[in-house]
């Protein structure tokens, strides 16, 4: 019996090409034990290659038939451990930019689809005790929610805990698809009744996204201006990292009555506003981005479960506190009304998303297209406790995500303890000096800091015009 890849796991295949692999990556860093003994990252190496800790898809590879190549789907093959787990080595000084540079180098390489769609790289050499893990796998094969969820099972909460990864808990695999013509014709069926009720629910999703005006997700999709962002890509990437406080953060949500998302949202607006200002190319409209949008899976199955929406990042407003308050109106409608909506119609939903990008990349003339959107910020949470690895702690998580052409940066952010980490990867030809925008974020955050601070202390609306006019009324 065979498994076939999702419709949305199908698009992500299709886009693959040597100039955007459609991978997505973490790269962890770590500080050794204080007891670590010389031939630490030796024994971690032979033991992840020797015990397997990738569960299903990543033990299988896609299938290389003429069908595979039609209908993409899993095939059983040996996992050559030694190929998959690897080694490598910083130059001295070790330090952030030697790391970044062999990362960059590392998530530039597409994956060999002809094997297991997954890479890891342990690295050590890095300064001051430390070492790293990278590690990709193909988009076809895993969402950032999904990954999230697999790198964390590699680690512990425990420093004790010695075992390090291990062969994992095999997941609940979803039903093939039936080869029998009666039981194809029987989901056939199934799936059209369901798409005709999910189709009902996207009609009168798309008229209430339409409404809002100014503040329209699907009029800000269709007017995003063109910015140096909306290129075609090379192969080669750019990594740009900070980390940020979640405290601060925090302390901003709970003055304005916002999310987290909504302060990381305004944070990637000023460093973006920031960077185009100095680089004279800043469009007198706002700037959008794609916001993807987690959902529950509860068949258990790998791959993608995941929609999105078009937010308008408020880029042509001076003030950072009344950039928040935009995002934030317009994030916390549209979740509610995407949310409200089935499962199927949200797949289809993200499908028709999909759709123009996928098109447009198969036949090389997205990057013509006008954009959809800017760029695109995700933000998931590793763990809200320290984890370790073998009794190493884990330091920080960044996430480094994928592009394709027309969208020469992407952002993602990782909550992880009291720090978030911003990952920004951007085309190396397009995008100059791309870890400016990763420190803008720092600077970004202090400014929205300042803005609410002089929000607090701004004097409030008199008090006393309010109670001459009750006055006033209790007299008539």
């Amino acid at each position: 019996m065979k498994e076939y890849l999702g419709p949305q796991d199908v698009a992500f295949l299709r886009m693959e090409s040597k100039r955007t692999p459609m991978h997505v990556g973490a790269l962890l860093v770590f500080q050794l034990p204080e007891d670590a003994p010389p031939d630490f990252l030796r024994k971690l190496l032979v033991r992840m290659r020797e015990q397997p800790f990738m569960p299903p898809p990543f033990d299988h590879r896609l299938a290389q038939t003429r069908l595979g190549r039609i209908a993409p789907h899993w095939e059983a093959v040996d996992c050559d451990m030694d190929y998959h787990v690897r080694h490598s080595a910083l130059p001295y000084p070790g330090g952030e930019r030697e790391l970044g540079a062999a990362v960059e180098r590392f998530h530039s390489r597409p994956l060999d689809l002809t094997r297991p769609v997954w890479e890891a790289t342990l690295i050590e050499g890095l300064e001051n005790r430390r070492f790293a893990f990278y590690f990709k796998a193909h988009h076809c094969a895993i969402d950032g929610v999904a990954a999230m969820k697999l790198v964390r099972n590699w680690l512990s909460e425990d420093p004790t805990d010695l075992s390090g990864p291990g062969l994992p808990k095999p997941l609940d695999r979803a039903a093939p698809l039936p080869d029998a013509p009666a039981g194809l014709l029987q989901r056939v069926l199934k799936g059209a009744r369901g798409n005709a009720k999910a189709a009902r629910e996207l009609v009168k999703t798309f008229y209430a996204l339409g409404r809002g005006g100014k503040e329209s997700v699907l009029r800000a999709a269709a007017t995003t201006p063109r910015t140096l962002f909306n290129v075609p890509v090379s192969q080669q990437r750019r990594l740009g990292t900070q980390l940020l406080d979640l405290a601060r953060i925090k302390t901003i949500t709970e003055a304005t009555g916002t999310t987290v998302n909504d302060v990381a949202l305004a944070i990637v607006a000023g460093a973006v506003r920031r960077y185009l200002l100095e680089m004279d190319a800043l469009p007198a409209e706002s700037l959008t981005a794609s916001i993807p949008i987690g959902l529950p899976r509860s068949d258990g199955r790998p791959g993608n479960a995941v929609t999105g929406f078009v937010c308008p990042l408020a880029t042509d407003l001076d003030e950072p506190l009344e950039r928040l308050r935009h995002i934030a109106r317009i994030t916390d409608r549209t979740k509610k009304q995407m949310l409200a909506m089935s499962s199927s119609a949200l797949e289809q939903f993200a499908l028709l998303g999909m759709s123009p990008l996928l098109l447009g990349q198969m036949t090389g003339v997205l990057a013509k297209l006008p954009p959809f959107f800017n760029f695109v910020v995700s933000n998931v949470v590793a763990s809200k406790a320290p984890l370790y690895l073998c009794g190493a702690r884990l330091e920080a998580m960044y996430p480094i995500s994928f592009l394709f052409d027309g969208y020469a940066i992407n952002v993602t952010l990782i909550g992880y303890v009291d720090k978030v980490a911003v990952g920004f990867i951007g085309c190396r030809d397009a995008i100059p000096h791309l870890q400016r925008l990763a420190v803008y974020t720092g600077e970004a955050l202090l400014e929205l800091e300042k803005a609410v601070a002089q929000d607090t202390h701004k004097p409030k609306p008199a008090p006393r015009k309010r109670a001459a006019r009750r006055r006033r009324e209790s007299k008539t």
